[in-house]
């Protein structure tokens, strides 16, 4: 009897230098959103300064990833399926406006990602969040930060384990509630030190270390966001528990039609999925 292959993952095998503009990418977003464990009152980059630099230095690198991932292991048809999901979402946002975290985009970019593979995920997610803010009035100092944390979002559901039928829906659901607080939670951070000043008991102090920081920004997370960050965690879980099924299927028929695979027993994409 024939095993079928997985049904999940596109190939997670990246080319070495599209490999490493996402390792740079990660760690550079790492940087962007926790900066404000780093800053001290000896150090040479102030609060004030830390994301302009990161919002110059980020286009730079989410340029050099997308340009990679585009020239190395997506080909004319992987491009052609990016254009059509980034152009989805980007109509998908403004139908949702973010109100009270009811935010319809990211379910797509963590079915893209689960059935394209990680590389192929996170373009998905950046370019969906700028082609969106473009067409929302969104530009701003906060977009290549919205535009990383989207990108990570298609990133990381790309490398997650293998699971078919409802197992594979719990997943994708926990995995949406999990990447929307985390989501949250990277954006409010990398700005929290500008939203309430100095003079509160929850504002962001050079001085109190990491840790206090933390317990700050965890006190004023809790006050300001959690609703927001709730809100949009249920909106990927219903999303992916109502229309999952359907879309995964309907994605990975896309997948096989145009080449990203062969054709396989039942309808089953093969987890070794050639982008390239």
């Amino acid at each position: 009897m024939t095993s079928l292959p997985s049904p999940t993952l596109a190939s997670t095998a990246l080319g070495r230098r599209a490999s490493a503009a996402l390792l740079v990418s990660l760690l550079t977003g790492i940087a962007a959103f926790t900066w404000p464990l780093f800053v001290s009152p000896s150090s040479s980059v102030s609060p004030a300064q830390a994301p302009i630099l990161f919002a110059l230095v980020l286009p730079l690198v989410l340029a050099v990833t997308i340009s990679e991932l585009a020239g190395g292991r997506l080909d004319v048809k992987a491009l052609a399926v990016l254009g059509v999901l980034a152009a989805v979402g980007t109509i998908l946002r403004p139908l949702s406006a973010g109100t009270a975290g009811l935010e319809l985009i990211f379910f797509l970019l963590i079915l893209g990602g689960r059935v394209f593979g990680p590389g192929f995920g996170f373009a998905l997610g950046a370019l969906t969040m700028f082609s969106s803010a473009l067409l929302t009035s969104g530009v701003g100092p906060w977009l290549p930060h919205q535009m990383l944390a989207a990108g990570f979002v298609g990133l990381f559901a790309g490398w997650l384990p293998a699971a078919r039928g409802k197992a594979e829906l719990a997943l994708l659901a926990g995995y949406g509630m999990v990447s929307a607080f985390a989501f949250g939670w990277l954006m409010d951070f990398a700005f929290w030190p500008f939203l309430l000043g100095g003079q509160t008991a929850l504002s962001f102090d050079p001085a109190a270390g990491p840790l206090g920081n933390l317990h700050r920004f965890a006190l004023y997370n809790l006050a300001t966001s959690m609703g927001w960050n709730l809100g949009r965690a249920l909106t990927n879980a219903v999303l992916v528990a109502l229309v999952g099924t359907p879309l995964l299927r309907l994605l990975r028929r896309t997948a096989r039609r145009a080449g990203f695979a062969p054709a396989e027993k039942d309808g089953i994409l093969a987890r070794q999925v050639q982008l390239g």
